[in-house]
């Protein structure tokens, strides 16, 4: 299975271990949010477009903005990565 890679890739601070990860493929994305306690509204569109774009269903740019949506609503962005 290919990996849906998008670019920039999105720095986050990991939940937990205060470390940082640098997303950048939408299987990692996902990855990443299944370890997100929180499970607002940005994330539940995160992980649809996810499970879609995996699905090569939708672009891996759209997992991107939708991850970094998400991630700004738990406040793990690290630095601006619009």
């Amino acid at each position: 299975m290919a990996l849906h890679w998008f670019s920039p890739p999105v720095p986050v601070r990991t939940e937990g271990g205060g470390s940082t990860r640098k997303v950048s493929n939408a299987e990692a994305a996902a990855e990443e949010l299944l370890k997100w306690t929180n499970h607002g509204l940005q994330w539940n569109l995160a992980m649809h477009v996810c499970v879609a774009v995996i699905a090569d269903e939708m672009e891996p740019e759209e997992c991107r903005k939708a991850f970094l949506a998400a991630a700004k609503e738990e406040g793990l962005v690290l630095r601006s990565s619009d």
